[in-house]
């Protein structure tokens, strides 16, 4: 297996990384490496997305208030 080092993180990044991870029960390297995986893995981001959340059942998604739908007149 490969190795890389990144350098120069910005720190809010690595934050974000961390926060991500111990949502996850990961560390930040198990983390990095999905995230990695995710962004290569070939545009399935639908699958990817579900499977995300569905290994993080704690993780609750914020759905914003709907409005009711515009009528839309065609003639």
């Amino acid at each position: 297996m490969a190795v890389i080092t990144v350098r120069n993180l910005d720190d809010e990044v690595q934050r974000r990384i961390k926060v991500r991870a111990a949502a996850h029960h990961h560390s930040m390297e198990a983390e990095a490496r999905a995230i990695l995986s995710a962004a290569v893995s070939g545009g399935d981001f639908g699958r990817a997305w579900v499977r995300e959340f569905r290994e993080s059942p704690d993780v609750d998604l914020v759905l914003p208030e709907r409005s009711t739908p515009r009528r839309l007149d065609f003639e």
